[in-house]
């Protein structure tokens, strides 16, 4: 296991289907250059050149300056506190332990698509608590902004427990238990933190949560709500990877007769035999399949 750790971080952009490794190497090595340019800044005495910096990077409270940084709405997601390490490093150690979960069943794509929507889900739902309800309105003036991958971290958790509930976790002190409990209970101390110190960041927690919950209700629907992420993303991609030039050649073949087809039917077929899986993850557990029905999902997730 602590092999395949390593290989998934010394091999991370040349390994396969490695999100929740690029993803948190993108998440370190902003912090890292944060931290070194505050520090640099805070010496030579040019302090404001890194809250600028800085700045790009947190959410703001109020409507009015979160329309001079839109970009805020996804950047806040890729930073942390500098004022410790267990911020980004408890962040990080959740995501990486359940986003492998969603790499195993669901595929790469869906990593990133959850991760970037409860980012969104999670920016969206701290914006509106802090200008439509009176009682963080009147918070809102006191703070600075929001960083933190908490809501994308809590999108692939409560993700991850909605799609295979039953799934355990083997934790120090108590053992076996079932994540769908830890979701839980993840999601219970967010919502009695949402009106304490860190009130945005655990109402941005609770939006991230709901994401999660709602992609998996409609991936099981047959509906991907990341769709357009992987698109936006391999758009982007195309500008920087050089299309092959192929020289296309046509050869006559042999006439054969042409089957019936059966695409449709056994593309329905299929999709059944999925919801049907997953109707059984929810209700059984992981662990409840056969290995036929886990070759199946995986196959799937490659789709």
């Amino acid at each position: 296991m602590n092999n395949s750790i390593l290989d998934d971080f010394k091999n991370a952009w040349n390994k396969p289907n490695n999100a929740p490794a690029q993803l948190i190497i993108i998440n370190v090595v902003i912090f890292l250059a944060l931290g070194v340019l505050m520090v640099v800044s805070r010496v030579s005495g040019i302090d404001p050149v890194f809250q600028i910096v800085y700045n790009q990077f947190s959410i703001p409270p109020l409507f009015s300056d979160f329309i001079l940084r839109p970009w805020t709405l996804i950047t806040y997601s890729f930073a942390h506190s500098l004022t410790g390490i267990f911020h980004i490093l408890f962040n990080m150690l959740i995501f990486y332990w359940f986003s492998k979960l969603i790499l195993e069943f669901l595929g790469n794509n869906r990593v990133i698509s959850i991760y970037v929507l409860g980012a969104l889900a999670g920016g969206l739902a701290y914006l509106l608590v802090y200008n439509v309800i009176p009682f963080y309105q009147d918070q809102a003036p006191g703070i600075s902004g929001m960083v933190g991958a908490s809501a994308a971290v809590y999108a692939i958790v409560v993700a991850a427990a909605v799609f295979m509930p039953n799934y355990t976790f083997f934790m120090l002190f108590l053992g076996p238990v079932r994540i769908k409990y830890i979701a839980a209970f993840y999601v219970v101390v967010s919502f009695l933190g949402s009106t304490g110190g860190n009130a945005g960041g655990n109402i941005a927690h609770l939006g991230g949560a709901l994401m999660g919950w709602l992609f998996i209700l409609q991936l099981k629907n047959g509906t991907d709500l990341g769709a357009w992420i992987i698109g936006f993303i391999d758009w982007v991609k195309s500008f920087f990877v050089a299309t092959p030039k192929i020289k296309v050649t046509h050869r006559s073949a042999p006439k054969k007769s042409k089957p019936r087809s059966k695409t449709s039917g056994s593309a329905k077929t299929d999709q059944e035999e999925i919801d049907a899986i997953l109707d059984k993850i929810s209700q059984s557990g992981y662990d409840s399949l056969t290995k036929e029905e886990k070759q199946k999902l995986f196959n799937a997730s490659k789709k």
